[in-house]
């Protein structure tokens, strides 16, 4: 992570890739491209032709998106390869965030190569992953997993929170915005700790388990009953014999998607109890 981003000098819209795409993410996808499909050109007599039977299903391809994505004459296809491939190059690199994904989603719905489409579909979404695309593959389709509220969220109890609250919620953004190293595991820990420390603080107290603190949240402060009820719930779910703290330290089973949950949740939690308490988090 840069330094900015680690100082919280740049926008959590910044690091998850909503409307957006860096130049990280789309060479990573072309490359993609030219690594399950491109390369599966056959040249005969490096004539750089797709007359070859055994380029019949890169020359199916391209006639699907000159007749359905680009909406062009099919006699403008050609079957010159060099000058195809730099077309599309062309395109894939000037185009809008939204039409590359656009782009990348119809190849893998139109390209008929054996065994081709399963195998790009989890490339992808590993590609999409690391570089933190609020976008995945979910059954084929390409879908938005991260909503710009949930964005709001995190933004918001970053801005408000204080001293060690705001500490725990930055390292939990770093830790799952890592391009390198993420760490789902550290980043859920990280915002359970937030809300353990802005209780703590509210109530003046570290004594207790973070469910006796909101209890006791709950009758100095009238926190909302089912509000308490679920995030104690939600704590238990990272802190039992099978969560987060115990066994599934050693499991490679938490993604992206699980990790941002806990921050979205555990910052909208931060940014209700401020308000609900007027009670800064700063330590005194």
């Amino acid at each position: 992570m840069k330094f900015s981003e680690k100082l919280g000098y740049t926008s959590v819209k910044d690091i998850v890739q909503l409307e957006s795409m860096d130049s990280a993410l789309r060479n990573g996808l072309w490359s993609l491209l030219q690594i399950y499909v491109w390369n599966n050109i056959r040249e005969p007599y490096h004539s750089h032709t797709l007359v070859s039977e055994t380029n019949r299903e890169l020359k199916a391809l391209l006639s699907r998106l000159c007749l359905h994505y680009f909406k062009h004459p099919l006699d403008t296809l050609t079957d010159n390869w060099k000058k195809e491939i730099a077309a599309l190059r062309e395109y894939f690199f000037a185009a809008p965030w939204f039409e590359v994904y656009d782009f990348v989603e119809f190849v893998a719905d139109n390209y008929g190569r054996r065994q081709f489409k399963g195998d790009f579909l989890k490339a992808c979404n590993s590609l999409l992953e690391r570089e933190i695309s609020a976008y995945r593959f979910v059954d084929g389709v390409l879908c938005r997993i991260t909503e710009k509220e949930q964005i709001d969220e995190v933004e918001r109890a970053l801005n408000s929170a204080q001293g060690p609250v705001r500490a725990h919620l930055q390292r939990a953004l770093e830790l799952l915005s890592s391009r390198d190293a993420p760490d789902y595991r550290n980043s859920i820990k990280e915002s359970i700790s937030a809300v353990e420390s802005l209780v703590s603080l509210i109530l003046k107290s570290d004594k207790g388990t973070l469910g006796q603190l909101l209890k006791k949240l709950e009758d100095e402060f009238g926190l909302h009953p089912a509000l308490k009820t679920s995030f104690s719930n939600l704590y238990g779910y990272a802190s039992d014999e099978g969560g987060i703290r115990h066994a599934m330290l050693e499991l490679p089973t938490l993604k992206f998607e699980d990790a941002l949950f806990f921050l979205v949740a555990c910052s909208g939690f931060v940014s209700y109890v401020q308000s609900k308490t007027a009670v800064s988090s700063a330590p005194p």
